[in-house]
């Protein structure tokens, strides 16, 4: 008889798919363009890895309390009200998953293309993508087995590929670049700049999906003891393999080369391997971005899943297989993607994405606060490690670069509120409607 449950290696594969995507393979030529302090660089990174832990350890303790699936959404609808949690889920299933999933489709079918010297039909980029989003759609929308190997599969490979690029590219460079990693004088000046507060929105951007785990906290195995390990394990990875990946683009290529790129690690890989060694493992980099579409493929539709079990006129979107898989939910996230990538219409979505799904995240974390006071009696089989300093530290440094969004990319942060604002708007449609509908 098949489980109804996936297990702790699937959901820590799913987290650690999630965050590693294009972000970190594109946003170091824009830090260069104002940053060129190494140690500034890495420090950069890890503390987006101390902002994402920090976040981890807050979502472990809501998880651990409302063992649903849903993220945000399920979260939300409990501490505040149902309709904060329908605007987060709304927010998730229009521009947090399907965006992002079609640009790593897209940007894989780039790379797969970029190893020949020879100009392709323009539709030929676009349908590796979307035949890779029909794939996955095919494997996740079936069993509950091969959904979850084909995603430990992929996972696996992508960290053990980049691990192999590191201490290979490392191995290989005989003069490395004249790039500091120790701190100097001017360093600390840097640290209070207006470049740092947008290199750190690029940073946030490249961690986002360390809490992927909780869209699937309901079909996880004891997710009250297990999704705290699942969330810290995969956020710390990442932020191993974040600072080491930064260390070597640095270390190979020549910071002039890097600075305002977007393919820096096709860059540095030419760098280390040479010409064709680079294209090469260019396409291998493409290829890690398959376990990114996948695992947002799994999460994504699970909150179309539970907000489709509390409306009545989204009660299509909960259909299960018999297999337990939320089938119909994935089709519908897919088919966004799709679409996505068939306009390119997600790439003005990408800009203020960020921005909203970073709100939505710091209004939850704050939840554990309004929580604890509104409902101190709640069972909490796992509390936040040294509170309330994990929160504090999250809500302190997103805080800051929200802030800064709002005051110096004000178009991309009334998109965002714009979202929002749509959301609510849904949200009081469809409770009217249920209301008005006959029993």
């Amino acid at each position: 008889m098949p489980s109804d449950k996936f297990r702790f290696p699937t959901i820590t594969a799913i987290v650690i798919a999630n965050m590693v995507g294009t972000g970190v393979f594109t946003s170091l030529g824009f830090q260069l363009l104002d940053i060129e302090s190494g140690f500034v660089i890495l420090l950069l990174w890890a503390i987006g890895g101390l902002i994402a832990v920090a976040g981890a350890m807050t979502y472990a303790e809501l998880g651990a309390a409302f063992p649903r699936s849903g993220g945000e959404y399920n979260f939300l609808s409990e501490i505040y009200h149902p309709a904060v949690g329908f605007v987060a889920g709304w927010t998730s299933v229009t521009i947090g998953f399907a965006g992002p999933s079609a640009l790593a489709a897209m940007t894989f079918a780039a790379y797969a293309t970029s190893i020949f010297d020879a100009t392709f039909s323009p539709w030929l980029e676009p349908a590796l993508a979307v035949g890779l989003v029909i794939a996955l759609t095919i494997v996740h929308g079936g069993r509950r087995r091969a959904s979850g190997a084909v995603q430990i599969i992929f996972t696996t490979l992508k960290v053990a590929v980049i691990g192999g690029f590191c201490l290979a590219a490392l191995a290989l460079i005989d003069e490395p670049q004249p790039v500091r990693f120790l701190p100097t004088a001017g360093d600390g000046q840097l640290l209070t700049s207006g470049a740092f507060a947008v290199s750190l929105i690029y940073v946030s951007y490249a961690y986002t999906g360390w809490n992927a785990a909780t869209y699937l906290s309901g079909e996880l195995d004891n997710p009250q003891r297990t999704l705290p390990g699942i969330l810290l394990t995969g956020t710390l990875v990442v932020t191993l393999l974040y600072v080491a990946l930064n260390f070597v683009f640095l270390y190979a290529a020549p910071v002039g080369e890097l600075r305002g790129q977007v393919e820096v690690g096709l860059i540095a890989a030419k760098a280390a391997f040479g010409e064709v060694g680079g294209r090469f493992t260019g396409l291998v980099l493409g290829m890690l971005l398959i376990s990114t579409v996948s695992a947002m493929l799994m999460a994504g539709p699970r909150v179309l899943q539970v907000m489709g079990q509390d409306f009545r006129p989204l009660r299509k979107s909960a259909r299960i297989n018999e297999d337990g898989i939320p089938s119909t939910a994935i089709y519908i996230q897919s088919s966004l993607a799709i679409l996505f990538i068939l306009t390119s219409s997600f790439e003005s979505v990408l800009l203020f994405a960020g921005f909203t799904l970073a709100l939505n995240s710091f209004v939850t974390v704050l939840g554990v606060f309004v929580l604890r006071w509104r409902q101190p009696e709640l069972e909490r089989p796992y509390r936040t490690f040294l509170f309330p300093l994990p929160p504090l530290i999250y809500l302190t440094l997103m805080g800051w670069t929200l802030w800064f969004v709002m005051m110096n990319r004000p178009v991309e942060a009334l998109f965002g509120l714009g979202v929002i604002a749509s959301g609510l708007i849904v949200y009081g449609l469809l409770r009217w409607k249920a209301s008005a509908a006959p029993e």
